[in-house]
């Protein structure tokens, strides 16, 4: 395949979006680095550390208000708001003097993240030429791994320092505020700014995409996004605590499996955007769905180091890479003028009802059952997922977005 050809600006605007999708993966990691050793200074149970997840990650849904906002505010001031806050709960974080304070701050930061994850995708499918869109969303995906390879190889040093666990958000502000300057340097999408003014100039109600026609598409995507969230939410965030509880590994163990799991996925992770563009959507859609559901459950039920390392490596890639996808379906299945508003129905606010409380019941189901079989068990929803996709969702492969989001 010839390698994509982007303009000055483009290449300038992939490393931009590219450090904003790499916090989501260092955010993610982070709380499953630090949970057991949270857990432990503040005196929590399995089950209350399951809720803290799920009150954090309740976070996600609220962003839908902001993602929602770029269909009338534009794409690039409400990214600017976004990342400002994302850095200012960030910093809040380490400075938390109890459960309390940790769960709100992350609970707040959550929102401005995820945010701002949402909006780097629909920046980059407006942005980027319909024949290598696959690829650049795929690739700002896998920069999502990295921030989850910095911050699994960094944690336990950072642990080991006088502030411990804070050190970890402490560190993190500081790409954040470079973040920040650098984006003055980006524009307004094309196709936004191209009914811009007439955009500003409508009010749009809560619920006006559910009187349109695509108020089926809408709840389609939701509950493909919540049963992959039930499985991927799971999955890595509650790893170490199967590690350390079940498989008996220590926390360098945990940090050695999780950083060279995360570099075998690298090579697989950064080919899913290639994989997209030449296989079609809905071939690769099977391909890692199964790889998802098969790694997920040896990654929680093997005990020996490597074959258990192997195995997460497999189910880190088809966790990264099933975002990579529904990205890619989400963004190119609505028109430019409900764009980020269906990104955030189906995603932010519906889908992500899966993401918060998947941890509750893993969380609540390990103290009778186990981590191993209680995440175990979460497989099933994305095989549901698969065949819901096959079922309801065209190919997109390579035509334009105007093509795309017809019904």
């Amino acid at each position: 395949m010839a390698k994509p050809k982007f303009t000055p600006y483009q290449k300038r605007l992939f490393v931009f979006l590219s450090v904003a999708t790499f916090f989501e993966g260092y955010d993610f990691t982070a709380l499953s680095q630090i949970l057991p050793n949270f857990r432990a200074d503040m005196g929590l149970s399995q089950g209350q550390g399951g809720l803290i997840v799920a009150v954090i990650s309740a976070g996600t849904i609220l962003s839908y208000v902001l993602v929602r906002l770029a269909d009338k505010w534009g794409r690039r001031q409400v990214l600017t708001v976004t990342i400002l806050g994302y850095a200012l709960f960030t910093f809040m974080t380490g400075l938390s003097r109890n459960a309390y304070d940790f769960t709100a701050f992350q609970f707040l930061g959550r929102i401005f993240l995820i945010a701002e994850w949402a909006l780097s995708m629909v920046i980059a499918a407006e942005e980027f030429p319909a024949e290598h869109r696959g690829f650049a969303l795929g690739l700002l995906q896998a920069v999502n791994s990295l921030g989850s390879i910095v911050c699994a190889a960094i944690v336990p040093t950072l642990l080991a320092s006088p502030f411990g666990w804070r050190t970890v958000y402490f560190v993190g502000i500081i790409p954040l505020l470079l973040l920040a300057y650098a984006r003055r340097g980006l524009r307004e999408t094309k196709r936004f700014s191209q009914y811009a003014d007439e955009q500003k100039k409508q009010r749009r109600p809560l619920l006006a995409i559910l009187r349109t026609p695509y108020r089926k598409r809408v709840f389609q995507m939701a509950l493909i996004w919540g049963l992959t969230y039930m499985c991927t939410n799971t999955v890595v965030v509650f790893w170490k605590e199967y590690a350390v509880s079940e498989a008996g590994f220590t926390d360098l163990q945990v940090a050695k499996a999780l950083t060279l799991a995360s570099i075998l996925a690298m090579p697989f992770i950064f080919s899913i955007g290639k994989l997209l563009d030449a296989w079609g959507r809905r071939r690769t859609a099977v391909l890692i769905y199964c790889v998802s559901a098969v790694f997920v459950v040896l990654a929680y039920q093997l005990t020996n180091f490597w074959m258990l390392t192997i195995s997460l490596s497999f189910a880190i890639f088809a966790a990264i890479a099933l975002l990579a996808l529904l990205n890619a379906f989400t963004t190119e299945l609505f028109p430019t003028d409900m764009r980020a508003d269906a990104f955030a129905w189906t995603n932010n606010l519906l889908g992500r009802i899966g993401y918060v409380i998947s941890p509750v019941l893993v969380g609540k189901a390990a103290e009778s059952y186990g981590w191993g079989n209680s995440v175990s068990f979460t497989a099933i929803s994305v095989v549901v997922a698969l065949v819901l996709i096959l079922k309801w969702l065209p190919e997109t492969t390579g035509k334009e977005l105007e093509e795309t989001a017809k019904l």
